[in-house]
């Protein structure tokens, strides 16, 4: 008897689990009648193995497809194991984006928390947050098309390409055939050299006797209002928005000129311009970055055909009315994709950041940098087109999983136009 007791309690909790599993999925498209249509899914899993199914980044991917044909560009569903409004909407997109932390707040599932660390800026919220952006946009106000930055970045494009004609010159004399490269890889190259130079940096202002020299790492170093955890977060948050999304930029740019001889044709010509104008060793200036208006237009395009970042996530903090849309305590995921695929290229050609661009997203959270990394990306476009031709080496497209990636790292191969007198 005790034994099928026992085993009559385990199934009756079991049940329990399942049923209250079931409600707590199920109850919230239930209970809120005015919330968009959409979907659910399965209890537990929701859609997340759909919404997360890789797809071409120039594409909407199958799950927006389909739920947009369907529902419309505001759905509901369950992702994460969150119901979830699912926003495709530029209009609803720029009202989440500005209200935040008025009636909406970022919020990311907790795995992702532990990847960036709870000190990032990327997660942290209210005060914390403000603290934080404010002292990105003094590192950006401080260096700003400054000469000696703008320096900083064409040197270490110059390495970058200087080394593949070096080493393709080594493969000529040997007989070689053209030498192939993985670029994504390359172009992160930016990122180990900086990062191996900030921490020298670091040690030598941390060091007795060192001179002030009144730039941000001095800022930083001596601020009192940041942990020293939250000090080495800030670092990181740097290296990964300044250099990892930026080489990611990069790559895109070279994928999409690759597949056009007009556009690079322009590029080119636009470049061979402003070089005419310069000293062989002479450094770009802020001057010639103003005069790369077509290199803009390309650098818009891949933003818009392969934007980086797919969807940001944000709580409502009340009850929100939008419309003839009630959607009190569920998740948003703030899709931009949608809105860029639709923008016909001569919307974006003419624009930075507004309500119809927003690559960098928007509100209190939009990129502090995002003028910084067009400019690493049009000196890095500047020297690669004046040196080197390039083709795709195999089949490699850009995909969403979610974030853009290459998956075999977009290797090209590289031919020297000319070699250096």
């Amino acid at each position: 008897m005790m034994a099928g007791e026992l085993a009559l309690a385990a199934l009756a909790i079991l049940l329990a689990s399942l049923l209250a599993l079931v409600l707590s999925h199920f109850l919230p498209l239930l209970l809120n009648p005015k919330a968009p249509r959409g979907s659910f899914g399965w209890p537990l899993l929701g859609e997340t193995l759909r919404f997360l199914t890789p797809h071409a980044s120039n594409t909407l991917g199958g799950f927006l497809e389909d739920h947009c044909s369907r529902y419309g560009r505001v759905f509901k569903s369950h992702l994460f194991c969150t119901p979830t409004v699912v926003s495709c909407d530029q209009d609803l997109n720029h009202f989440i984006l500005q209200n935040e932390e008025r009636l909406f707040q970022c919020s990311y599932p907790r795995p992702i928390h532990g990847i960036l660390g709870k000190s990032s800026m990327l997660v942290v919220l209210g005060e914390d947050h403000k603290r934080l952006r404010n002292l990105a946009l003094a590192l950006v106000t401080s260096t700003k098309l400054k000469p000696s930055y703008l320096g900083d970045i064409e040197r270490i494009a110059l390495h970058v390409v200087g080394s593949w004609r070096h080493q393709a010159e080594g493969r000529k004399e040997d007989g070689g055939a053209k030498q192939v490269v993985a670029f994504c890889e390359e172009a992160r190259k930016a990122r180990e050299r900086i990062s191996s130079t900030v921490k020298g940096i670091i040690e030598e202002r941390r060091s007795p006797g060192s001179c002030k020299k009144g730039d941000f790492l001095d800022v930083l170093l001596s601020t009192n209002e940041l942990s020293d955890e939250e000090k080495v977060s800030f670092v990181l948050d740097s290296l990964l928005g300044g250099y990892e999304t930026t080489s990611l930029l990069v790559s895109m740019v070279v994928y999409f000129l690759g597949q056009s001889a007009e556009d690079l044709d322009l590029v080119k010509r636009e470049h061979d311009s402003i070089r005419s104008n310069k000293g062989k060793e002479e450094f770009l200036t802020s001057e010639d970055y103003k005069k790369m208006e077509y290199t803009q237009h390309v650098i818009n395009e891949a933003l818009r055909c392969g934007n980086i970042v797919k969807f940001v996530h944000r709580k409502a903090l009340k009850d929100v009315r939008y419309k003839a849309l009630q959607m009190g305590g569920m998740l948003f995921s703030v899709h931009q994709s949608v809105v860029l695929l639709d923008l016909a290229a001569i919307l974006v050609s003419s624009q930075g950041t507004s309500k119809r661009f927003t690559p960098f997203g928007g509100g209190p959270r939009l990129c502090p940098g995002s003028e910084l990394a067009k400019v690493e990306a049009a000196f890095f476009l500047h020297h690669l087109v004046l040196n080197y031709r390039w083709r795709i080496d195999g089949d490699d497209i850009p995909m969403a999983y979610p974030y853009v990636e290459f998956q075999r790292g977009l290797p090209i191969e590289i031919e020297p136009i000319c070699p250096e007198s």
